[in-house]
């Protein structure tokens, strides 16, 4: 293996990572001099895993989170859960896909949908299809920009 593709394994497996979402690492990918192609399509495939994960796992790893945090005495909501339910209750699913990627991430976009309500296939697709978007719209400026350092 050459170190182009180990980056796009750790593009990859950085897109997968919640926190860490697609939009955040196309760039450090770009920067690093690694394909832009290749590296949208590596932190998008790797989001997008995660994204169909916590939306069809949504309510079960929910429950596992507030069992926890009652088990260490903490309120059973988080912070970042309350943030992600106000935010769907204020923009709606489409909001929270756009949105999504910036305000809260795309998996906590995903959980906080499938949890007020939406089906999981809507809210992967819808979400998904926003993070894309995003992803390749920052290539395309990076790239325009000529933002890369070309260490390969």
């Amino acid at each position: 293996m050459n170190i182009e593709e180990w980056g796009l394994i750790g593009i990859f497996i950085a897109g997968a990572i919640p926190w860490m979402e697609a939009i955040a690492v196309v760039p450090s990918g770009i920067v690093l001099g690694l394909d832009p192609t290749a590296t949208v399509i590596a932190a998008v495939v790797g989001n997008a895993i995660t994204i169909f994960l916590f939306a069809y796992l949504g309510s079960t790893i929910r429950s596992k989170i507030i069992a926890r945090r009652i088990a260490k005495g903490k309120s059973a909501e988080s912070p970042k859960f309350d943030k992600a339910l106000r935010a769907f209750d204020k923009y709606g699913v489409y909001g929270m896909a756009f949105l999504g990627p910036i305000i809260i991430g795309t998996q906590f976009a995903a959980a906080a949908s499938v949890a007020a309500g939406v089906k999981p296939l809507r809210v992967s697709i819808l979400i998904t299809a926003s993070m894309i978007l995003w992803a390749t719209l920052i290539a395309v400026v990076m790239v325009a920009f000529d933002l890369s350092f070309q260490l390969i």
